[in-house]
């Protein structure tokens, strides 16, 4: 694949990953929000440092919102997971053409 070729494909990738990211605040900020009674800013806050691993800002105070906060947590722990390897993603599949590793397959010209 040119280079040309692979950089749009890092930037669509990178573009899906933005997207997943933003699904993921989206769930976040009005969970903590109405959950926990933060201001919006608040819940941006709470809602972006959990995916990071640096853990909710604010103290939580209610059971719903400490309910929340554990099942966000663990979703974002996934959602982080899924959204590293979208990045990587496209380096990956290059890698082994890169290194021009046969991938097992024959084509016409190889018989």
């Amino acid at each position: 694949m040119p280079t040309r070729r692979f950089i749009r494909r890092l930037l669509v990738y990178a573009a899906l990953a933005l997207a997943v990211t933003a699904d993921a605040l989206g769930i976040g900020i009005p969970g903590y929000h109405f959950a926990e009674g933060m201001p919006l800013l608040d819940s941006l806050l709470n809602a972006s440092m959990i995916p990071g691993g640096m853990g909710p800002v604010d103290p939580l105070k209610t059971d719903a919102g400490k309910l929340f906060a554990s099942f966000y947590a663990l979703f974002s722990g996934m959602a982080f997971l899924g959204i590293a390897g979208i990045l990587v993603a496209p380096a990956v599949q290059r890698f082994p053409h890169r290194m021009h590793l046969e991938t097992g397959d024959k084509t016409d010209g190889d018989r």
